[in-house]
């Protein structure tokens, strides 16, 4: 079993890992996450077995990670006590956590993990799970979300509206910044890893196909599966074919 770790603290992030190694001696750590964002694309990179994760973490939470998840991964949440997400937990039956940790209750949450190896959650369940978790995300309190992102061309600083851009895409050290303005293409590098720029993004708006792109919801246009089994995304009057990882093809499955 592969495990993937979040937490914001490393103290806390530390006594899960050496706790783990006592009562699940046979997993392994692939991945630990010190925030959110990162949780999300070690997730994409690994996909890994079991997430724990904290609740409260900058950038995306525990609870933001979980619903792109999507029930794709058993998930055990860690918090604190007198969260108040505990009271939801317990009538959604969902596994969490208390720091400090309590041992048994590990060793507890491992059983069930391991039972759910071999007896998959039903569907219904899941969608129970998805439904309590946006229920949850509403609570939660994020900053407002910025209308600009700012990108460097020579010596300029050049705003781009959020409104104008039509997809993000990862380029070695930095992000691509595809755009629309005034009813010219255009496009700008930003120094902004992709994985921190989902964070600032509305998810009703702009929706993640790979883990290097991210694309405006409707400057899609089509999902184009290929023989082997690879799939791309058409865009509305641009050439582009953009990939659309495994992970994401499941938003393009047709009614």
């Amino acid at each position: 079993m592969n495990i993937l770790i979040a937490d914001d603290e490393d103290a806390p992030r530390e006594q899960l890992a050496e706790a783990l190694a006592q009562v699940w001696p046979e997993a392994r750590i692939v991945a630990s996450a010190r925030h959110g964002a990162d949780a999300w694309d070690q997730w994409l990179e690994h996909e890994p077995d079991v997430c724990f994760l904290d609740i409260r973490m900058p950038g995306l939470t525990g609870i933001e990670v979980a619903q792109r998840i999507n029930g794709r991964t058993p998930v055990v949440f860690v918090t604190a006590y007198g969260d108040h997400a505990l009271a939801a937990f317990d009538a959604g039956a969902v596994d969490y956590l208390l720091k400090p940790l309590d041992p048994e209750r590990l060793a507890q949450a491992v059983a069930r993990l391991r039972q759910r190896q071999q007896q998959p959650a039903p569907a219904a369940q899941a969608d129970a799970l998805q439904g309590l978790l946006a229920r949850l995300a509403q609570d939660l309190h994020r900053p407002p979300l910025p209308e600009h992102i700012q990108a460097s061309v020579g010596k300029e600083v050049r705003l781009i509206r959020l409104a104008d851009v039509v997809y993000f895409e990862a380029d070695a050290r930095y992000t691509r910044v595809v755009y629309r303005q005034a009813g010219e293409d255009a496009d700008a590098l930003i120094r902004t890893p992709l994985k921190d720029l989902l964070v600032q993004l509305d998810p009703r708006e702009f929706t993640q196909v790979h883990r290097s792109v991210i694309v405006r919801s409707n400057a899609m246009a089509s999902a184009v599966r290929e023989e082997n089994g690879s799939m791309h995304l058409r865009l509305h009057g641009r050439p582009e074919k953009l990939p659309v990882s495994r992970q994401f093809q499941a938003l393009f499955k047709g009614q």
